[in-house]
């Protein structure tokens, strides 16, 4: 059973595959070739599934940072008698620079530990097992340092340190001196060829240096806000980058699979994949940093995937795999105890199958902020958005499982319907672009029947506030989203007493929001920072700057040592929960930072910069 806190943990990626790095130098979770692929180290989710650790022999003081700009980690460890400095990165390729940052990366791990004062021991410990946990490779030394078959790809350790082979696992130690240096690559190849060439020390030390620029590169091009919690905002930029499989354009809603919202719950998921809606509103994010390129190659990658679906009277997919694939379904896998005994632990995600009806909206309003307005848009792209633009017109009434993924029956959720109005008021927006024109006037008649709806149905006068479904009492933090996407201004009544209704009855110790009280599946759910961050931003738009500071610092102070946020936060502990670094969360701390710089900025109640409705 793995212990370590979630929170612990560093991301390194290559915009295809993704790392995590304890503190104490250990890689307890890598997939390759792909994020979704098959786990090499997986002792995140069981102690016996894999890692690679590097790490002083004896006790060490530990202190870490990302390389200015980039996600190159850089550990320090300082014992007694010497220190040493770490680096790890997933490689980018060679001499890469900007937007076409992870186009060649050639899927290899490295590591480089240099000895900067005096002298300490050193010991490696390589463990890797393939699929999971599964498989326990055979090993041998090979020139350049060793090799591991077993399952579909081989793996080469390119290393000049001598190391021992026990069953599945090699280990070492050695003495290093002021000035001294060691490096390790570790990359794969298929099984059936001969395996993948060490890598040559120099070479090693190259495309670390290469990647560092190349991240720097992006971080420049993507760097333009300026304001509070700047270098957060622009943190949150690289994370959400390396969130992005390139080859497709697809972006992941985290790293990982089956990290719980409850420890010990069942609530244990697979984000490795591509949410309509988790995608689209971290194109909006990102758009932020003027982020050309990557909104083009999301809308193609989708346009692709959804080939037909619409065309043929079938909902658009809530999710689809990083290569397109539609068919995600879950299953179990046994043989892992789960972090802190969290079980069942997933691969795939039955959420595939569900209806969500907001999708549409967050896909629209992600087009309307990234794309022009006045100049027809590529056809299958263009085709695309009207198709999702018909399928709100025609589905807003319908029952669905709503943005929390239930899966129970479904319900008339507020904020589906609300998205379903975002759909067609961006639309209307965007009819030039989209060769709409004609069909303006019947977007514009439901939409205004999707008002008095949300308007009649679903504000409650007891609670005093908008509810999570038509006719119903409970509250559920979705509802603000309400200023949040234009439907209705900062200073309407109903979003000023929604906004506090949800803030005193949602809101836990530690000021961080709950979704909502009610829970069917698991008891004492955290706290969710994407919640937090939306009242924040809510806050800021009824014109309380203070307050929305207070609710953001109090989300942020929940963010690693190397500012990753986690899905959620523990109401009792204050520990990290879920999937990791979640992109949702991320996604939150921008649009936040944009409101209150806004806010401000202006002396009344202003517009959403985010979010602004169309001029019609």
């Amino acid at each position: 059973m793995s212990e370590r806190p979630i929170g612990d943990y560093a991301v390194l990626s290559d915009c295809r595959s993704a790392a995590l790095v304890s503190g104490a130098g250990s890689v307890d979770w890598l997939c390759f070739p792909r994020f979704d692929g098959p786990a090499v180290f997986a002792r995140l989710l069981d102690q016996d599934a894999g890692h690679w650790s590097i790490r002083p022999v004896g006790p060490a003081e530990v202190s870490r940072r990302y390389l200015p700009g980039t996600l190159v980690l850089e550990t320090t460890f300082r014992t007694r008698t010497g220190t040493a400095v770490l680096l790890d990165a997933l490689a980018l390729g060679k001499r890469e620079r900007g937007h076409a940052m992870g186009k060649s990366s050639p899927g290899a791990l490295l590591r480089q530990l240099t000895c900067t004062y005096g002298r300490l021991d050193i010991a490696v410990e390589f463990a890797p097992r393939p699929e999971f946990g599964l498989v326990q490779p055979v090993m041998a030394p090979v020139a350049g340092g060793l090799i591991a078959r077993g399952g579909a790809h081989a793996l080469m350790l390119s290393t000049g340190l001598s190391l021992n082979v026990a069953g599945s696992t090699a280990r070492g130690e050695v003495r290093l001196q002021d000035g001294d240096r060691l490096g390790f690559a570790l990359s794969t190849a298929p099984a059936w060829e001969r395996g993948p060439k060490p890598w040559p020390g120099r070479r090693i030390r190259r495309r670390l240096g290469d990647t560092g620029a190349g991240w720097r590169s992006w971080s420049t091009l993507h760097g333009a806000y300026t304001g509070p919690w700047q270098e957060q905002v622009r943190q949150s930029g690289r994370v959400l980058r390396a969130l992005t499989y390139v080859p497709s354009g697809a972006i992941v809603a985290a790293a990982t699979t089956s990290l719980p919202e409850t420890v010990g719950g069942t609530r244990n998921w697979d984000y490795r994949y591509t949410w309509v809606r988790d995608a689209s509103l971290t194109l909006q994010a990102l758009a932020t940093a003027t982020c050309k390129q990557e909104k083009v190659d999301f809308f193609t990658f989708l346009a692709q995937a959804a080939a037909t679906q619409l065309e043929r009277g079938v909902d658009l997919q809530v999710m689809y795999g990083i290569g397109g694939e539609h068919d995600l379904s879950e299953r179990v896998l046994p043989h892992l105890s789960g972090w802190r005994g969290s079980t069942p632990v997933r691969v795939g995600n039955g959420a595939w199958r569900q209806r969500q009806l907001d999708v549409y909206g967050e896909l629209l309003d992600a087009a309307h902020q990234t794309l022009p307005h006045d100049v027809p848009l590529d056809p299958p792209v263009c085709a695309f958005l009207r198709q999702c633009a018909d399928a709100a017109a025609h589905r807003w009434a319908d029952p669905d499982q709503g943005i929390w993924e239930g899966r129970g029956p479904g319900r008339h959720f507020l904020h589906s319907k609300l998205m379903c109005w975002v759909a067609l008021d961006r639309a209307i927006a965007l009819a030039p672009a989209l060769s709409a024109e004609d069909r303006v006037t019947d977007w514009q008649r439901i939409r205004e029947q999707i008002r008095e709806a949300i308007e009649n149905r679903g504000f409650n006068h007891q609670t005093r506030a908008f509810t999570q479904a038509f006719d119903g009492e409970q509250l559920d933090a979705s509802a603000l989203m309400l200023p949040l996407v234009g439907f209705l201004p900062g200073d309407d009544p109903r979003v000023r007493s929604t906004v506090e209704t949800i803030a005193r009855q949602l809101t836990d110790s530690r000021g961080l929001v709950r979704r909502y009280l009610q829970d069917d599946i698991d008891d004492c759910e955290g706290a969710f920072l994407l919640c937090t961050f939306w009242l924040a931003q809510a806050l800021a738009l009824t014109g309380q700057p203070a307050r929305a500071r207070k609710v953001f610092e109090d989300a942020l102070s929940h963010a690693n040592d190397v500012g990753l946020l986690p899905e959620e936060v523990d109401t009792r502990t204050g520990e990290a929960l879920g999937n990791f670094p979640q992109a949702f969360s991320h996604i939150g701390l921008i649009n936040a930072a944009l409101a209150i710089r806004a806010a401000e900025a202006a002396p009344e109640p202003h517009a959403d910069t985010r979010l602004r409705p169309p001029n019609e």
